[in-house]
Formats: structure tokens, sequence, C-alpha cells
């Protein structure tokens, strides 16, 4: 069993932990909160024994093995390096950190403590997605990507009425791009690779982040679309376009309905059959990765978070989009 901590009390960590539910090697042993109420609510909230208000504490404790790091962005190359320090592995929440710097610190961390490092972006370990990828020669050469995401926020509406939430405030890294754009470029960089260059364009919200944007990414023989939103919604599915036909994917986020048509018109349905949580098959890929003593994913590998993280890094540049995190390089 491996023994899990964990960092944030918040709905992705009550997600995960239903999804441990259907992996196997998962014992959930000790929270870290900065406020011992509520880390004791959540303990009790889950069976976990073991709350720490003090994070060195936590992870110098011997109580666990690894941590599934879920704070705001602007923390986690910090505490994730911290936690690989005392020699844990550490799963942790898209985006891997604020900027590429980061990113490159925490894989350098990971690598002189032989420890695991992966950055929990679901969706590459999903089936559908793998479908997605072995279907792909049957669309002939790619010449366009296209992937959109658009969800109006749940924190919007405050942020309309004078409240900035955390998912508006540039003090953690946050915004659209960090959030939901991600989803459509880490899928993009993981089929085609690292683009030759990156066009960007975005609204910058009066608190300091980007609400919504759009990226043109260029490779040599197609093109990357990117379109995302947090103060809008889209039904528009996603789609790879190639010579000979398309591949359409209901949810870039978490592929579900996955649809081929061939320019004649044929079609055939890629989807299959997933669990309803999504999360279990990143957990239970990084779970199986600890236990066979590898210490990086062959998915979610560095090099494709960091690759990630340039590009948007390159889209805040050109957006003027800056995070206090960045003055910290």
């Amino acid at each position: 069993m491996i023994r899990f901590g964990f960092i944030g009390t918040n709905w992705i960590t009550d997600r995960l932990l239903e999804a441990a539910k259907e992996t196997d090697g998962f014992a959930a042993v000790a929270v870290y909160s900065r406020t011992r109420e509520k880390g004791e609510a959540f303990a009790a909230k889950h069976g976990i024994p073991h709350v720490f208000d003090d994070l060195a504490a936590m992870a110098s404790s011997g109580t666990v093995d690894a941590v599934y790091l879920a704070s705001p962005n602007a923390l986690h190359a910090e505490q994730a390096e911290l936690c690989m320090r005392h020699g844990l592995h550490v799963l942790c929440e898209k985006p891997l950190a604020s900027n590429a710097a980061e990113v490159r610190r925490m894989t350098a961390a990971a690598r002189e403590h032989g420890v695991l490092l992966m950055e929990a972006m679901k969706s590459t370990f999903m089936p559908n997605f793998q479908a997605i990828q072995a279907n792909l020669p049957k669309i002939g050469r790619v010449r366009r990507f296209v992937g959109n995401y658009g969800q109006y926020s749940s924190r919007y509406d405050a942020y309309r009425a004078g409240t900035v939430l955390n998912a508006f405030d540039p003090a953690l890294s946050n915004g659209a791009l960090m959030d939901l754009g991600i989803y459509c470029i880490y899928p993009a960089i993981v089929l085609f690779g690292i683009p030759e260059a990156v066009q960007a364009n975005g609204h910058l919200l009066a608190s300091g982040v980007d609400g919504e944007g759009s990226l043109l990414l260029r490779y040599p023989e197609m093109e990357g679309v990117v379109m995302y939103s947090k103060i809008s919604n889209s039904a528009m599915p996603s789609e790879i376009q190639g010579e000979d036909g398309s591949i359409r994917i209901d949810q870039i986020s978490q592929p579900d309905k996955v649809l081929l048509r061939y320019r004649d018109g044929r079609e055939e349905d890629l989807s299959v059959s997933q669990s309803e949580n999504t999360m279990r098959y990143e957990l239970q890929a990084f779970i199986d990765l600890i236990r066979t003593g590898r210490r990086e994913s062959e998915v979610n590998t560095h090099a494709r978070s960091l690759a990630v993280m340039e590009v948007m890094d390159e889209a805040r540049r050109q957006m003027g989009l800056v995070y206090p995190a960045d003055q910290a390089r």
C-alpha cells in the first residue's frame, strides 16, 4: 500500500479520494491544512488518521510515502520541493507550477532526491484519449487540431459583484489559461509535439488574470487552435482534422464520446467504456509507477510538463499576463 498525505482540502481532493476507491494500493493516512480546524474536519469526513498544520512536520513524520498536492498554483513548486527533499513522491495537480523556471527546479529536485514527480493531467491517461492516439493514423496527415474548453466559472458571479475569489487572483497564479487552457494545450503537446511558434491573445480582467483567450500553435505541416474561457460557456467539441477524416472529441478535458468521420461520410465510434470518476486512471498510474520503482511517467513526462508550461509562459508574455511568482525567477 502507498500511504498518501494530502495538501489541499478542496473539492478536487474529495474527488480524488472518491477515485481512490476504484484503485489498488492506495491508503489515505494524513492531511495538511494551514488551519488545524479545517484539516480535522477533512480528516473526519474521509477517515484520515493524521492531521498536520505544519507541512514540514507531515513530510518528515514517516507516516506518508507520497503526497497529492492540490494547493493554489503559486504554492506548488515550494511545497513539492519540500516534500521531495524528505523523500516523498509527488502527484501535483495541473498546472505543475506557475512558470517554466519552477518546473525545471521541481524536476531537478525529483531527480536529485530519486522520487517520482508527476503532473496530474488526467485526460492523457483516460481510455478514450488512448483510443484517439491509437486511431489517429486513420485520418491521414493531420492538418489542424482544435482544442476548445469554455466553462463559465462558478466564482465569476462573485467577481462580477466585486469579490475576487482565488480563481481570479493573480497572486495565486490563476486564471483561464492555467485552469482551462492547459487542458487543450497538453493533448496537443502529447499528440503533436512542441510547436514551432505560439501566437496568443486574451482578455485580461481588472484583477490581473485572463478571463478567456485563444492560441495558435504553428507546426511544420499543421496548426493547433486553442480556445478557452472562464467567463462564457461553450458546447462546441474539439476536433482533429486530417486529410482522410476527422476525430471529434466531446470534452477535451475528459473525452467521453469520440467519433471518427471519414472524408466519404462513413463514421466510426471510437468511444470506449471508462470509469465515471476519470481521476482513477492518473491515480492508478502514479501508484503503479511507485510500486515498480520508476521515477517518471512515460505519459505525463517531465519534458511534456515543461513544454506545456513554456507554451503558456509565451502566451502570457504576449497577453501581458504576469504573476508575482514570475518575479522570483
